[in-house]
């Protein structure tokens, strides 16, 4: 079923410590007419996604003949100077930008996004990428054998290659036989010299959503990972791209495209509990009230005495909150944070990580100083930085520290664009809870459970998410090779003390 729309369209946490889960990547897209500087939206777009990506940024514009990319890695205010911003809006129609996290492919400039290619009849274009493809080996060995050369180890670029090595008459006709072929988790911005395509896979995995803003004339066209990333360029929020569709925005105005269906939705249930920012919507969900929520389920369900609640800046302080709330244990802060600092999660050697989260966060002893704490935050991944914290809030005098995590245990590997390769990155997995407390130091350790987390997010049942980190019920096979080069599953221990994780369970 086709849908078009001419004019406009009918309305229907910056700071994460190390040692955690990382982010995936960021797309902003713009489509409007002469005399719009959609080079410039598109770079205050992508500032309103940098909590995404870190690692490297780009830019893609078309002046309706030709599309120009400018692309490397750093920060979006490093990759990009004013004279270049003035440079690419000037004639431009289109853009297309992208903030990236490696999830596949190494961090370095070749890899960064986004991605040009050459169809050999419809002519050039680029794609951003925000997902992890699960066939992305398969494909690349088809196209090696079509004659396709790679440069990256990106799956993206095995996207561009398959768009390259597709027939069609029209970019539409491409792109639907394209990503007929691809399996995994993709939310795609990708530019032609005329349009600007967005498409999210059949499940849903990842975010994408569409917006305009009133212009006299003509509306500009926007696409976003993220609705934060519409407020900053004054831009009304139309719906979320939905699972399976395909929607084109031109100069003739906007239309979609069922290409795929799929009978589950499985959108990542972590872009509520942290990845995305808290002043955005998904599923008619604002994230900030839903992460509040969160911490209310979990004074129910974990309540503990104690002088006051406090957070792991800033990614538990909503939580936190709401904890207090729940409680009626007063919320303070304990530990300033650094904003000048780098995320530390970034650097690639994990002493590092370990070492620069201690430049950022720092306890304040008078506040804390003989007082039994309880310490939110939304996740442990490894452990190695609420073992730290903990540490460094007994040296400053807290008698007792119970922390209160406001989403489930994390015991199993994603495979959906998110940076966790094996289970042996998860303290949680193949340890019961009282071990990993042992491992932190806290004096007692908590999770908020799966169906606390559903109704704190407004849904009754978890079936339309993705929750595989938590319970390893994986919406789409995962290929074999991919679970031994990743998850590495432990056999289970035959001890009351040490289980070890549950085989994954594959839900077609």
């Amino acid at each position: 079923m086709t849908k078009s729309w001419e004019g406009p369209l009918d309305t229907e946490s910056l700071g994460r410590p190390s040692g955690r889960i990382s982010e995936m990547c960021g797309v902003f897209g713009i489509c409007s007419k002469q005399g719009v500087d959609v080079a410039n939206l598109a770079y205050f777009g992508l500032f309103s996604l940098q909590h995404r990506g870190q690692e490297s940024a780009g830019i893609a514009v078309s002046d309706g003949t030709s599309v120009r990319v400018h692309r490397a890695m750093g920060l979006v205010a490093q990759v990009f100077t004013p004279a270049q911003i003035k440079d690419m809006g000037e004639g431009s129609i289109l853009a297309l930008g992208h903030t990236r996290y490696s999830t596949t492919g190494s961090s370095r400039a070749e890899n960064a996004h986004p991605l040009p290619f050459h169809h050999p009849t419809l002519g050039p274009g680029a794609i951003a990428h925000n997902g992890n493809l699960l066939n992305a080996e398969a494909l690349r060995t088809q196209l090696e054998e079509e004659g396709a050369t790679f440069d990256s180890g990106l799956d993206t670029e095995v996207m561009a290659r398959l768009i390259e090595h597709t027939h069609g008459k029209t970019w539409e006709d491409v792109i639907r036989r394209t990503f007929a072929r691809v399996v995994g988790a993709y939310s795609c911005g990708i530019i032609t010299p005329r349009q600007l395509i967005a498409l999210r896979d059949p499940y849903g995995f990842r975010p994408l959503c569409i917006g305009f803003i009133p212009l006299a004339g003509q509306p500009a066209h926007v696409i976003a990972s993220e609705t934060c990333a519409l407020d900053t360029v004054n831009a009304n929020f139309v719906r979320e791209v939905q699972p399976g569709e395909m929607v084109v925005m031109d100069e003739h105005g906007v239309h979609s495209v069922n290409f795929q269906t799929s009978n589950k939705h499985a959108m990542c249930v972590f872009e509520f509990i942290y990845f995305a920012r808290p002043d955005s919507i998904l599923k008619n969900c604002e994230l900030e009230d839903a992460r509040i929520r969160m911490g209310h389920e979990l004074a129910k369900e974990a309540p503990v005495e104690a002088d006051m609640v406090i957070a792991f800046p800033d990614s538990g302080t909503p939580a936190a909150i709401g904890y207090a709330e729940a409680a009626g244990i007063p919320f303070r802060e304990a530990m300033m944070k650094s904003r000048y600092i780098n995320r530390t999660f970034i650097q690639p050697d994990q002493s590092l990580r370990e070492a620069g989260v201690m430049l950022k966060l720092n306890p304040l002893p008078r506040s804390i100083k003989g007082k039994r704490l309880i310490a939110v935050d939304d996740s442990i991944v490894r452990g190695t930085t609420s073992k730290r914290i903990i540490e460094r809030l007994r040296a400053a005098g807290a008698r007792e520290i119970h922390m209160r995590i406001s989403s489930p245990p994390m015991r199993f590997p994603c495979f959906m664009g998110v940076d966790i390769g094996s289970t042996k990155e998860l303290i949680a997995s193949g340890r019961t809870v009282e071990q990993v407390r042992e491992r932190i130091g806290a004096d007692s350790l908590q999770y908020l459970s799966i169906p606390g987390l559903m109704r704190a997010i407004g849904r009754g049942t978890s079936e339309e998410f993705c929750r595989a980190c938590f319970d390893g019920s994986y919406p789409v096979p995962v290929p074999q090779q991919l679970e031994m080069d990743k998850m590495q599953f432990e056999l289970p221990v035959k001890s009351d003390h040490v289980p070890g994780p549950p085989s994954p369970q594959l839900v077609v």
